[in-house]
């Protein structure tokens, strides 16, 4: 993970995708979707169930076929398969947190490092994931299925994190999770962004997620309905009403 400052960015974007179209057979779920990710930025994908947010991660992350650009760091990641996306520094942590239960929860933490060779570095980023959630080193032998569903979020953030990506792909970080590991998991998605790595994070509790986050993208039907920083998506009536609940 970049330890650069924020200041210190380049203006260019990390991650730059246009015109991305995604089909499930006959069925439309992305199209023309067109959006930037700078690094060390927090952006959040809002919108309801069936918008296309889950398929806008699994693209990027290249688990689901796609057409149009995808550029990390000007160069296309179109042609790699998931694990070079991977190598490439792309992280995903996916809906439902796809873990390995039946494994400790070091195991699986472990397991998000399996491309890096780099094993000094390795133990950094698992002292890191632990710093964010000192739970996890309390419970590092215990079978991840005896934990509760957010402790296991936090297992599944912390296994993307151990992949040491420059960008993360967060798929409903928040989703049937107590109300107080929620403030836990919103705090640590924030400190990691301040190490300098770049979240993308498709979040339906809209209120938590632009609190955190720099920019705000509104996905629906498939196509982007909206964009601006969290500023100005908390000042637009539409959003308000749709998202935030405020008339």
């Amino acid at each position: 993970m970049s330890a650069l400052p924020r200041q210190a960015q380049a203006s260019a974007p990390l991650l730059e995708i246009g015109g991305l179209t995604v089909r499930y057979g006959k069925a439309l779920a992305l199209e023309n979707v067109s959006m930037t990710i700078g690094a060390g930025e927090i952006v959040a994908v809002l919108g309801p169930n069936g918008a296309g947010k889950s398929t806008l991660l699994k693209a990027i992350s290249r688990m689901q076929p796609s057409q149009g650009t995808l550029n990390l760091r000007g160069e296309s990641i179109q042609p790699l398969a998931a694990h070079q996306v991977v190598g490439q520094g792309i992280c995903h942590c996916p809906e439902g947190r796809r873990l390995f239960t039946e494994l400790s929860v070091l195991k699986n933490l472990m397991l998000g490092a399996y491309l890096r060779r780099d094993r000094a570095a390795v133990e950094r980023d698992l002292d890191f994931v632990y710093s964010l959630f000192p739970i996890l080193r309390e419970r590092a032998a215990q079978i991840v299925s005896t934990l509760s569903g957010g402790q296991q979020q936090m297992v599944a953030i912390g296994r993307a994190l151990m992949g040491g990506p420059s960008l993360l792909l967060l798929d409903e970080p928040s989703v049937g999770i107590a109300h107080r590991l929620k403030l836990e998991i919103f705090e640590a998605i924030s400190k990691i962004r301040d190490t300098g790595t770049a979240i993308l994070m498709a979040e339906q509790d809209a209120q938590s997620a632009m609190r955190i986050a720099d920019r705000v993208y509104v996905l629906e039907h498939g196509h982007v309905g909206r964009e601006g920083t969290s500023a100005e998506m908390s000042k637009d009536d539409y959003v308000r009403q749709a998202y935030l609940g405020v008339a």
